[in-house]
């Protein structure tokens, strides 16, 4: 197998610290590294991404457009959504520490971290991994084009995009503050209620063992007489 790598040059590199290299960060528990043939020069069709993501944190949809890509969870969980423009069906494959997932080559799709502390690693066949995200292509398509194309209000295409950071990688914002659906509320209060926990039963007056007891009243003159 050829190379056009020289490897007795000295400015080879056989080794690299992955954490040096940052690609996005959000916060401190939710954020993306890479590493590519830029990081180190000895790389051909590999490369990755290596995701720390917090519970409902999601890496944005997207696609990429250079290579397939292999999701391995290192720890956590998380439900990596492929939309199979065979089928046109979204297909949802829950992974768990040493499970994968396979995402062929320029296919949309995202990850949502079902538990906090997941750690991904994202394989690709490519030495660097190219990307389309949905936040680029919702901001930077012109906005007459897409009302004009979708039939839609082209001032309420705008105000409903604008929330909407290019590159945005892990959503939700920070600063969201988005108000809920019907949907979502309902659940929500559904699962309160299945988490409330049952009333204690009342526990007996053993100091007047008949609450409801009235001293008798006799009917015939006073109390204590028949007379």
């Amino acid at each position: 197998m050829s190379s056009n790598i020289d490897y007795t040059s000295p400015s080879t590199q056989f080794t690299f610290d992955v954490n040096d290299s940052t690609l996005f960060k959000k916060d401190q528990q939710n954020y993306i590294n890479i590493l590519g043939v830029e990081q180190l020069n000895t790389l051909e069709n590999t490369s990755l991404l290596d995701i720390f993501l917090s519970k409902d944190n999601v890496v944005e949809p997207h696609y990429h457009q250079n290579a397939a890509e292999l999701v391995y969870c290192i720890s956590g969980a998380a439900i990596v959504s492929i939309l199979n423009p065979f089928t046109k069906k979204i297909e949802n494959y829950p992974i768990k520490p040493g499970q994968v997932a396979n995402v062929p080559q320029g296919w949309w799709h995202y990850e949502v971290a079902t538990e906090d502390d997941t750690h991904l690693l994202a394989i690709f066949d490519a030495p660097t991994p190219e990307v389309i995200l949905g936040s680029d292509i919702l901001t930077f398509t012109p906005a007459n084009i897409m009302a004009h194309t979708y039939c839609l209000d082209e001032k309420q295409w705008k105000k409903t995009i604008a929330p909407i950071v290019p590159s945005t990688y892990i959503g939700p914002p920070k600063n969201c503050n988005r108000v809920k659906s019907a949907s979502e509320k309902q659940k929500e209060s559904d699962c309160k209620c299945k988490h409330k926990p049952k009333p204690k039963p009342k526990q007996p007056n053993y100091m007047n063992p008949y609450p409801y007891h009235y001293p008798y009243v006799y009917p015939y003159g006073s109390y204590g007489s028949y007379y």
